[in-house]
């Protein structure tokens, strides 16, 4: 064997390798995940899922630069024999091996759960059912179901009271009584010993309160700083045995949140939840009571204020009064502002 041809398979062997390992880096290490007018991408892997599900997931998305050596990597990595369910999130030039080893790893990233100003449980469904991987209709069946509802202590009109509007990390995958058994944890977290006992102190359960406070919500959304004053009228009113007669109620019996003005034949609808014609309170909370309502019920402001209505001035607080004559004075005054800018529903 000459001499120029070992030189010769030597250069030849020394491209190859070279070339070889030029393209190994690159498929380990160059940037292949690609997000157009995007800060990240989730990758969703349902339970049971499949390799070609997750491919068919990421080509529907249009996140991989270069299939082939993404493909290559995972194959070489034992990934298609090893998919696991859960939420992985991407950000942009990731490489095929960190995506891989990710995907391997099987550790998912929480996603962040944020609700508020929900009404109806409805409303909670679907916030909260489309965003994991259990759906709306087994959160739906879980929270119409009087025995789910019992081992928290509550019943399908009342479970809406163990949500508190807050930002949550929880994993998509989490089955729907786990995610239960989550969101009852942060209810204890809130009411502590010292809750209930100033609960006990009003004359309230816990969930009383929740319902008393969904209800101060309603009537003041805006003014957050006059919602003690507002829960005050109400526990004078129920120590009374006075019915509550409180408009958001007739609003939530008829299921029409728009109405502006009551009249007096919506205030005989006939529904438990009609605080005009039942006295005490309605049987569940009227909307999901965030924090600083439940708050304003257990520190209500004390005083003798029996009635209100919403000022003439239209500002979004109340007109407070403790006889039947004052407050009739300022019932004129807003009616007849109402009348004024032809306000007739």
């Amino acid at each position: 064997m000459s001499r120029n041809f070992k030189i010769g398979a030597f250069v030849t062997i020394a491209m190859l390798t070279t070339t070889f390992t030029f393209y190994f880096w690159q498929i380990f290490r160059t940037p292949n995940i690609q997000l157009d007018k995007q800060t990240s991408f989730a990758l969703l892997i349902p339970e049971g899922a499949t390799y070609k599900t997750v491919l068919d997931t990421l080509n529907k998305h249009n996140v991989i630069n270069d299939h082939i050596s993404f493909q290559f990597l995972a194959k070489m990595l034992s990934y298609p024999e090893n998919v696991k369910p859960g939420r992985y999130v991407f950000k942009p030039n990731t490489s095929n091996y960190q995506a891989v080893k990710k995907l391997l790893s099987g550790v998912q990233d929480p996603l962040r759960l944020t609700f508020n100003n929900i009404r109806l449980k409805e409303d909670l469904i679907e916030r909260i059912g489309s965003r994991f991987e259990f759906g709306e209709d087994n959160f739906r069946k879980a929270l119409n179901d009087p025995e789910v509802c019992r081992k928290y202590g509550l019943d399908t009109l009342t479970i809406v009271s163990m949500f508190l509007p807050n930002t949550y990390e929880i994993f998509w995958t989490t089955g729907t009584e786990k995610f239960l058994d989550r969101m009852h944890s942060e209810y204890k977290k809130y009411w502590t010993d010292e809750k209930v006992a100033k609960a006990k102190a009003i004359g309230l359960t816990p969930v009383q309160v929740s319902i008393l406070a969904s209800i101060v919500e309603e009537e003041q959304a805006r003014k957050v700083d006059e919602r003690p004053r507002v829960a005050g009228l109400y526990i004078n009113r129920l120590n009374a045995l006075m019915p509550l007669q409180a408009d958001p109620t007739i609003k939530f019996a008829l299921q029409d949140f728009a109405i502006k003005r009551i009249l007096n034949e919506q205030l005989r609808v006939k529904s438990p939840y009609n605080t005009y014609v039942n006295t005490g309170l309605p049987p569940g909370p009227i909307r999901v009571a965030d924090f600083n309502s439940l708050d304003a019920v257990l520190n209500y402001d004390k005083h003798d204020y029996l009635y209100m209505c919403a000022k003439a001035d239209l500002s979004g607080y109340h007109a407070f009064a403790t006889t039947y004559e004052d407050h009739l004075n300022n019932a004129r005054m807003y009616q007849a502002e109402l009348n004024r800018l032809k306000i007739m529903k």
